[in-house]
């Protein structure tokens, strides 16, 4: 599963820290641990499933010793094993074991949504990291133009309102910046969380998101073996098993036994049988003759296999939704990245014409400031729709990879 959910990691400079991170998740996530207990003691259940019936060991004393012609009788031991119907361990067997087949999908589900976590909490600090360093660059180049304006006002070619508003704009940036400061320490505590470590932990970021220029391709057929649709397959098969046993339930059970009678002898009598012990092996059946609990255990099992049906279906077309919709999205956040991109060109040679105004001494800071200011909208944006680019994908891989 890391190996594919890897493909998420498009032109990264290094690959491996995300690998690593969704290595540490899988091992110490303690919901994941939960999940592979849950599904050890299931699978451990199939041993329980082995066993016979107690066997039944009883044990009376005479009060009132009965006479009999071999004497009077003293005390009685039993024994008796009852014995299920030939075949019956085995479909408990297979029972328990499908049931613990129907469990491991839990597992590979909660594996999943766990990768698709780890990655999504990963593109979220890279994209804040991205945006930070657009807010450090800006302002280095608002300090520049405060400059200008500084020179400027010194040589009566701008006013002092000019440079206030410069101060003002340095001053809101810096002020996104310390939020975007905080966003990262929240999501990182979440990162560390789902790794199940400490959350002040630094994540180290090796990484530059990019929308890469090919798309790669699909195999939507993979939905169809998706766990959560697997896991309505072998929910039917324990059905189905289910009502095997319940089969194998309502047929007789065998039993086996013997009992043994302590005889005394009987005093001042001589013949060849005084005193002789009463051995007797017996055999037993008991048959469930007033039979509609197993028949009515089998309409519930059709009912279920019909109700897993109908889940299956409904949770299959959701898949389904979310799929086009994570893939229509992507489509989205490129389109989105690309006008950004362009707009973010326009906007850098409008700046360059305002800054060679200035050498002829007609800079208008005010012009500066409107430009200066939609350069890093668009930059924000495009960075936006990379993240949701990466959203979508992490969307992608969940259901088809």
């Amino acid at each position: 599963m890391i190996v594919t959910f890897s493909l998420l990691i498009f032109h990264f400079a290094n690959a491996q820290s995300l690998e690593k991170l969704i290595a540490i998740g899988l091992a110490n996530n303690p919901e994941i641990q939960k999940f592979e207990l849950q599904h050890q003691i299931v699978a451990e259940h199939a041993n329980e499933t082995q066993t016979l019936p107690n066997t039944e060991l009883s044990v009376g004393y005479f009060v009132s010793e009965p006479e009999t012609k071999t004497g009077p009788q003293r005390f009685k031991l039993s024994a008796k094993q009852m014995l299920p119907w030939f075949g019956t361990l085995t479909a408990r067997k297979n029972y328990a074991n499908s049931l613990a087949d129907a469990k491991y999908e839990d597992l590979v589900i909660a594996k999943r949504k766990l990768i698709s976590s780890i990655s999504q909490a990963y593109y979220n600090l890279c994209a804040n990291q991205q945006k930070q360093e657009i807010f450090v660059k800006n302002i280095a180049l608002l300090k520049t133009y405060k400059k200008l304006a500084l020179t400027s006002v010194e040589v009566g070619k701008a006013s002092v309102v000019d440079v206030l508003r410069l101060e003002m704009r340095i001053n809101d940036i810096e002020q996104l910046k310390q939020i975007l400061v905080q966003q990262f320490l929240a999501e990182q505590t979440l990162l560390n969380k789902l790794l199940n470590r400490a959350k002040e932990l630094a994540v180290e970021l090796e990484t530059t998101l990019q929308i890469p220029s090919k798309e790669l391709e699909l195999h939507s057929d993979n939905l169809g073996v998706h766990p959560e649709l697997l896991k309505y397959d072998k929910l039917y098969t324990s059905v189905t098993q289910s009502e095997l046993l319940n089969q194998k339930d309502s047929q007789p059970m065998i039993g086996f036994g013997l009992d043994y009678i302590n005889v005394s002898k009987i005093p001042n009598t001589t013949f060849s049988d005084n005193g002789k012990d009463v051995v007797m092996p017996m055999m037993s059946l008991s048959i469930p003759i007033f039979n509609k609990k197993y028949q009515s255990r089998s309409k519930q099992n059709a009912l279920k296999q019909q109700e897993i049906y109908s889940e299956k279906q409904e949770r299959l077309n959701k898949l389904e939704t979310l799929l086009y919709r994570a893939v229509k999205g992507r489509v989205e956040a490129r389109i989105s990245y690309e006008t950004q991109t362009k707009n973010r060109h326009q906007a850098t040679k409008a700046e360059e014409i305002l800054l060679k105004n200035y050498e002829t001494g007609t800079i208008d800071f005010k012009d500066v400031l409107d430009i200066q200011e939609l350069q890093l909208k668009f930059e924000v944006n495009q960075i936006e729709a990379i993240k949701k680019y990466y959203a979508m994908s992490t969307v992608i891989n969940y259901l088809i990879k």
